[in-house]
């Protein structure tokens, strides 16, 4: 799915003819609105007089309603209160008296973008169609940014594309575009407030995600899934059984014969006789750190290099496998963790939430860590503002990673550019880190384990969302149930002492699927550790990504010493988090091998006819 949304101007419509599409949706006008390429059975269009909506995703929405609800709009604010009861992660339009109100998904699954052309503002629902009207060029300083690791860089960076004058919407908030062409953003989206028990955030919980899932079996055909062997991917695989989806799933055996994923897997496809399972092999060639971008990838990642690139042959391979049992949608639980798990930042957010209860939770987190007595009162009586921390992780770039019983309670992940990087790099991105502590929006939420956590879960929309994009036309598409906005409102308005309960692993998410999953499966305590994977990749692989510092486009920009990365390939260490800085320098390398660094524009060619005008 790909479109373009044009302000209801001269200039926007001429546009159109540089655009390659299948589609179009028209203002009242008669001038082009959205244009594009998306399959019909994702797009509602609903019409009240000169009035139009367009929804693009999998949803359920009563067409008769929302068409009269549309009519009694006195303003684009009042779609708030048509989006905010939307099930699933779609993207939503409304054209109103010349005017324009676009927005994605509230953790970017679907996301908007926008660039400048011709003097009007123009917005997409991704980066290349914008690439191609504007020729943007790359941004090396961007770019060197997603050389830090874990992870890439922090919010509000995080989903920000390497090229010049394309810009991400801010997470939670809608664009207008006015009939000149000017666009101004609104924030509409924020978490409700933490009040809900256990129980009520789980009938909750299981409220939204019988809906999500529901929206997306409505839309037939068969659907593959994830089964880890995790509670996340399990829970998805029993909903989407219940909703009567023709069900496939996939489950990799780990390396380390210490994983019990397998055992857990194999124990819930016995419980779901109904569905086809496949067990792929723990040493197969596609495994979790590759190569990353490769000859048959150009182009395919236009915001830019991802940190799950290593992932890539498994993904291609997984959609092979799983277009060929007739699957169309795949259901991974990206965002599970996030929802139901606990962030670094809790440890603090609990002292002060409950602060008996709390701390004794916090107390068995420091015994089970290892973390000082003096280390953690430390870090939980810090009163930093989330400005005051992104600039310190700032200053940290280029430090040495902190030990591994060191709390760290803060508002941002402290990543850190690699020791290969260079001193002009590491002075980049301290300058661009800088810039977004005292001139970005801020943090996502007021407490730290709630923007923590819907920090991730943009991360976790990002990756879905390039996934799909590197897909492409393979016929299938990634989806993360867990991502819908309902799921996550319902989840994170849930009190913290509640989706944390001491002694439980993922309260919440148990509680919520009790009765659909089996007791035992639920009664799981552990999750599963793949590190292996990524030490038998590197050395798997390794000949091709030294290859990569042979003539290395990164040394080329002045971003990394090619000799120090060699080195570093050839002796990673012995620790897991030794290959998180490999693993994104890889991705930034291998991408810029194969993306161009602009897009020429197509010359101006027939355009489809308006469907609705």
């Amino acid at each position: 799915m790909e479109f373009v949304v044009l302000p209801d101007c001269p200039a926007g419509a001429a546009a159109v003819g540089r655009l390659r599409a299948t589609r179009r949706v028209d203002h009242a006008s008669g001038r082009p609105w959205i244009v594009g390429d998306w399959p019909e059975a994702e797009a509602v269009v609903v019409q009240a007089g000169p009035r139009r909506m367009v929804v693009l995703g999998h949803t359920r929405l009563d067409e008769t309603a929302a068409a009269a609800a549309l009519g009694r709009l006195r303003s684009l604010h009042d779609v708030d209160s048509l989006a905010s009861r939307l099930p699933g992660a779609v993207h939503l339009a409304v054209s109103l008296d010349g005017r324009t109100r676009v927005q994605g998904s509230a953790v970017g699954v679907r996301q908007i973008f926008t660039a400048v052309v011709d003097g009007v503002t123009v917005a997409a629902s991704g980066v290349e169609p914008l690439l191609r009207l504007t020729g943007a060029g790359l941004d090396e300083t961007v770019l060197a940014a997603r050389l830090l690791a874990p992870g890439g860089p922090p919010w509000p960076l995080a989903q920000r594309p390497v090229r010049r004058g394309v810009e991400a919407l801010t997470t939670g908030h809608w664009l207008e575009l006015d009939t000149d062409g000017r666009a101004r953003k609104t924030r509409w989206w924020e978490l409700p407030e933490p009040s809900l028990t256990l129980a009520q955030g789980a009938a909750a919980v299981r409220s939204a995600l019988d809906d999500a899932i529901t929206s997306r079996v409505a839309a037939g055909g068969t659907l593959s899934a994830d089964l880890s062997g995790g509670l996340d991917s399990t829970s998805l695989c029993f909903l989407a059984h219940a909703a009567g989806a023709d069900l496939v799933t996939y489950h990799v055996m780990p390396i380390d014969s210490a994983n019990a994923d397998t055992m857990w897997a194999h124990r819930a496809a016995e419980c779901l006789p109904a569905a086809r399972h496949h067990t792929l092999s723990a040493d197969r060639a596609e495994n979790l750190f590759d190569v990353g971008y490769t000859a048959d990838l150009v182009g395919a990642a236009p915001e830019g290099p991802s940190t799950w690139a290593s992932g890539l042959a498994h993904i291609q391979d997984l959609a092979k496998r799983a277009t060929a049992e007739g699957a169309t949608l795949h259901l991974t639980g990206f965002g599970g963790d996030e929802l139901f798990g606990r962030m670094p930042a809790c440890a603090w957010s609990l002292a002060r939430a409950t602060p008996v209860d709390g701390l004794r939770l916090v107390n068995r987190y420091r015994l089970a860590n290892r973390w000082p007595w003096r280390a953690t009162v430390r870090s939980l009586l810090d009163r930093s503002t989330f400005t005051q921390n992104l600039g310190r992780v700032a200053a940290r770039i280029d430090a040495p990673p902190p030990p591994v019983d060191e709390p760290d309670f803060g508002w941002v992940f402290a990543p850190r550019m690699p020791a290969w990087a260079t001193p002009d790099a590491v002075a980049a991105v301290r300058a661009l880190l800088t810039d977004a502590a005292t001139e970005g929006p801020g943090p996502l939420d007021a407490d730290r384990a709630r923007h923590q956590a819907l920090a991730s879960l943009v991360f976790e929309g990002t990756t879905v969302r390039q996934v799909n994009t590197a897909l492409g036309d393979t016929g299938i598409t990634w989806d993360a149930p867990f991502l819908d906005d309902r799921v996550v409102e319902a989840a994170l308005a849930t009190r913290i002492d509640q989706r944390l309960l001491g002694g439980r692993f993922k309260p919440l998410l148990t509680s919520a699927a009790r009765g659909l999953v089996p007791a035992d499966i639920l009664g799981r305590r552990d999750k599963g550790e793949f590190s292996a994977e990524a030490f038998r990749g590197l050395a798997r692989n390794r000949a091709r990504i030294l290859e990569l510092c042979e003539d290395s486009q990164l040394a080329r920009l002045g971003l990394i010493d090619p000799a120090a990365f060699r080195s570093a390939v050839l002796n990673p260490g012995p620790m897991s988090h030794h290959l998180q800085p490999i693993d994104t320098t890889v991705a930034c390398e291998s991408w810029l091998r194969t993306h161009p660094e602009t897009y020429p524009m197509p010359p101006a060619r027939n355009t489809p006819t308006g469907e609705h005008r």
